[in-house]
């Protein structure tokens, strides 16, 4: 069946809630204060199964004081159902509400005549519907249909559900999207523990699963699962549904938080957004702004930045902002909001995000605007394009582009395609963060990524000029990217054959070290001192002073020896010749035949050693993984059997 929320709109005492009922069956108002006063205060529910249609109707208050709570119902709505007297016609809160639905970009909407038994002229009637027309004209709603009806006697009701039927068959949700519910309600059940409620605004959920809530960014799993009150193993957009949720204790959920899966979205307080003031609203909206933003169930005061050195947007007026958040809030690109001034608190605009995670832009630099300007009214591709742009060199993950987008999975990985297939972007090297690990770069970035490493190792060759590779952990640190992508940068210029790899080295391909024959008379002398001194090689310093040369030239040489493969560095004072290196391996691993564990004084009277070099080499041993240290002892490890 189609999932439907219907959300109620209109002036106070217009007869919204006595609709609801005629309609479900079921009183919304649930609260004693509601019942007493006679008026919603807040949101009300109620559910109507009707030819094929699951109905969710949330009914909101009228009362300008509880506009508030409107906004919090009015963020889910498919269709609005709005509410308009036959005997008082277009009220304030009408005009109201329908701006409001506009703002957030509800485009399906029935009209919904009330009262008609009230009228005795029915030319009154007439007159009503024209003035509604005429307030929807040049919107989304223009082409809404008018039902004259009325709740007491029940007439038009059968003609204003077949509107209804009409209007949802227009409407459509995103199930493919990562899963989303803003918290509408929020309580505690004795036995059960914490629930939620609200309407699914992409994606799904099962019982089971493990979901994340935001702001608070608290785990917990979904114990049970209800849609219109009745339990189920699934619920997907466009239903309105409640969660059961199981956590370590008591979740501080509450209307304004939003339930997701772990890692899909994330908490804000900047949101870059495009911004259109109502032509009816009080005066304009001036940079710094104090102002109440309302984002999906949301709500937070925030500072209105307008971006490109504007000072004020006149009623009528758009243009693009950053808003400074006072309490983060959970949001997505696309997502519309609506303003109202601080003081006194009446509607005077709204929009929609471009970017839900923005740095702190400055409002008068062109630069910024230009970046806002190239996320707004584009696609997802162009989206992308812009947000990877935007990182440079240091590359977007694909985790932060999912978050950003606010897209499904499946979606990034077209968006993705798309650009890489056009050579827009690159996919450079794997996070440390696990999952899809990716990392992209446009193709200017990766560019400008490659020469900055090659101009940085150029200028560490020209200052160590006896050096046969810089050290990668240097280049990465000086380079200031993160690893996986300094690495994969790394890989594409050794497949263009511009840098020479070793685990631990980069250097410029072709290089090779310019000796002097007094450097390279040391040299031979020093492969020569560490070849003749098998288990006990000289030192540095004994080395220097055995070919009367500076320590600092050793420390240069015995790099190149070891960069040639000719001795191996056990310790930093301490480089052995290779093959001795290799005798030791192999008499180490031949004992575990006879022994499997070994300890120093075997391992000094085996090699003649003393523990100035036995305790180096036992530790180096350790590090290679051919033995383990188990107290004083140490187990040989059995050699793995030769890959063919």
């Amino acid at each position: 069946m189609q999932d439907v929320v219907v959300g109620t709109a209109g002036h106070i005492d217009h007869g919204k809630s006595s609709l609801v009922l005629a309609l479900t069956g079921t009183d919304p108002d649930r609260l004693k204060e509601e019942k007493a006063r006679g008026i919603t205060v807040d949101l009300g529910f109620a559910h109507l199964e009707h030819e094929g249609v699951n109905y969710g109707f949330v009914d909101v208050p009228g009362h300008e004081r509880f506009v508030r709570n409107m906004l919090a119902g009015a963020s889910g709505f498919d269709v609005v159902l709005l509410v308009v007297a036959a005997d008082e016609s277009v009220m304030p809160q009408t005009r109201e509400h329908i701006e409001i639905c506009r703002l957030l970009g509800v485009r399906s909407a029935v009209v919904a005549l009330t009262r008609i038994d009230l009228v005795e002229d029915p030319e009154f009637i007439e007159i009503a519907a024209l003035e509604v027309r005429e307030l929807l004209q040049g919107s989304a709603m223009a082409k809404a249909p008018v039902v004259p009806v009325s709740s007491k006697t029940g007439a038009g009701l059968d003609e204003l559900l077949r509107a209804l039927a009409s209007a949802a068959s227009a409407t459509t949700r995103d199930a493919s999207g990562p899963f989303r519910l803003p918290v509408d309600r929020a309580f505690t059940m004795r036995g059960f523990g914490s629930v939620v409620t609200g309407t699914l605004v992409s994606g799904s959920v099962a019982a089971g699963s493990e979901v994340e809530v935001l702001p608070e960014g608290e785990r917990a799993r979904v114990r049970g699962l209800q849609v219109h009150g009745n339990p189920v193993e699934s619920a997907h957009a466009g239903q309105r549904a409640a969660l059961n949720l199981a956590g370590g204790g008591r979740l501080r959920a509450d209307r304004g938080s939003v339930v997701a899966m772990p890692g899909a979205l994330g908490a804000t307080r900047m949101l870059d957004a495009r911004l259109e003031v109502l032509g009816w609203a009080s005066g304009p909206v001036q940079d710094e702004d104090r102002v109440h933003l309302h984002v999906g169930t949301a709500a937070s005061l925030a500072r209105v930045r307008l971006l490109g050195g504007v000072g004020a947007l006149a009623p009528g007026d758009s243009g693009l902002v950053q808003m400074r958040l006072e309490t983060p809030l959970t949001a997505v690109r696309g997502d519309r909001f609506i303003i109202r001034r601080y003081s006194p608190v009446i509607t005077i605009g709204g929009g929609t995000i471009v970017h839900a995670f923005p740095p702190k832009r400055s409002p008068r630099s062109p630069r910024a605007l230009e970046r806002v300007a190239a996320l707004d009214r584009v696609t997802d591709v162009e989206a992308a394009n812009a947000f990877i742009e935007e990182a440079g060199v240091r590359g977007l993950g694909a985790a932060v582009l999912h978050r950003r987008l606010g897209i499904g999975a499946r979606e990034v990985d077209r968006v993705v395609r798309e650009l890489a297939g056009t050579g827009e972007i690159e996919a450079l090297g794997e996070s440390a963060s696990g999952g899809d690990g990716r990392i992209f770069l446009s193709a200017g970035s990766v560019r400008s990524l490659e020469e900055r490493m090659l101009a940085r190792l150029s200028a560490w060759e020209a200052e160590n000029r006896l050096r046969l590779g810089m050290p990668l952990e240097q280049l990465r640190e000086q380079t200031g990217v993160p690893v996986a992508v300094a690495d994969g940068a790394l890989l594409r210029l050794r497949e263009a054959g511009a840098v020479e790899l070793t685990r631990h080295t980069v250097g410029t391909a072709g290089r090779r070290v310019a000796l002097s024959k007094g450097e390279q008379r040391a040299l031979d002398g020093l492969a020569g001192l560490i070849e003749d001194g098998g288990f006990t090689p000289p030192t540095a310093r004994e080395a220097a002073a055995a070919l009367q040369v500076a320590p600092a030239l050793v420390d240069a040489l015995r790099r190149l020896l070891l960069g040639g493969g000719r001795v191996v560095a056990v310790s930093p004072d301490l480089y052995f010749d290779g093959a001795r290196i290799a005798e030791l391996r192999e008499a180490v691993a031949d004992r575990a035949a006879v022994n499997p564990e070994i300890d120093v004084a075997w391992f000094k009277e085996r090699f003649g050693l003393s523990r100035k070099h036995a305790i180096p080499l036992l530790e180096w041993l350790d590090r290679e993984r051919v033995t383990v240290r188990v107290g004083n002892l140490r187990r040989i490890r059995t050699r793995s059997a030769p890959r063919f």
